[in-house]
């Protein structure tokens, strides 16, 4: 059995009770960083072995846990914060545990997205998730695609990179587009700033930007944008 459980994106009190109870079942738990994992069981006196499961290792050991949960060991999978595979290192063991039969069940919990969609003010009845921009590579044909996108859409983005962000979709979508930047959701210094992307541009470039970003903006309402054409990959 493989279980993914979701663990909390800042506040540790925003973790299930069945979350709790996995993790103390389980023969082992994959972590994406075991130093921020073994926080979080610390707080919650949970002691159970630790293996580092993550992006940079998961194609060489996929094959090896697969074997372990063949054999029958119960496995969790957890990340630094919120629910595995919402970018973050899942899929390739979810899809091998699929192809070899072994049983897998996610457990709902803490995700960064959702609290920062319903608490945006843009429509929630229909959205996409874009995760992280390509940074160069494929970024200018995403946005061109993108700009008539009528679904809410929802980005994550790193703190040093999302003034640019927020103008490349000005340039892109229009500076008034409205859109909502999530920041710290949880924490003590939770932000949630909305305008358009060029007010919040302006004030986000006012000030240092720390912590996780996730950004909403608003769908594609029928106005055509122009805009000046950059080289993909810029």
């Amino acid at each position: 059995m493989l279980y993914l459980v979701p663990t909390p994106i800042g506040n540790l009190k925003d973790i299930t009770f069945r979350a709790l109870e996995v993790l103390k079942e389980v023969d082992v738990i994959l972590a994406e960083d075991t130093r921020t994992t073994s926080h979080l069981l610390n707080h919650y006196q949970v002691s159970k072995p630790l293996t580092p499961y993550h992006q940079h290792n998961e194609h060489k050991i996929v094959e090896h846990l697969v074997q372990q949960l063949s054999a029958g060991k119960k496995m969790a999978l957890v990340t630094d914060a919120g629910t595995p595979g919402i970018s973050d290192p899942a899929f390739l063991l979810v899809r091998a545990c699929v192809q070899h039969g072994i049983e897998v069940q996610s457990l709902p919990g803490a995700t960064a997205f959702v609290p920062a969609l319903v608490n945006s003010g843009l429509p929630t009845n229909s959205f996409c998730f874009e995760g992280f921009l390509p940074l160069k590579k494929g970024r200018h044909t995403l946005l061109e695609k993108l700009k008539t996108e009528e679904r809410t859409m929802i980005f994550y983005e790193s703190p040093m990179r999302l003034v640019k962000t927020l103008n490349d979709l000005a340039d892109y979508f229009g500076a008034d587009r409205q859109c909502s930047v999530s920041r710290e959701l949880t924490k003590m210094f939770e932000e949630n700033k909305r305008g358009t992307l060029l007010e919040v541009a302006g004030y986000f470039s006012q000030k240092t930007v720390k912590g996780e970003i996730v950004l909403v903006v608003e769908g594609f309402s029928g106005k055509r944008i122009e805009h000046k054409q950059v080289g993909d990959g810029q």
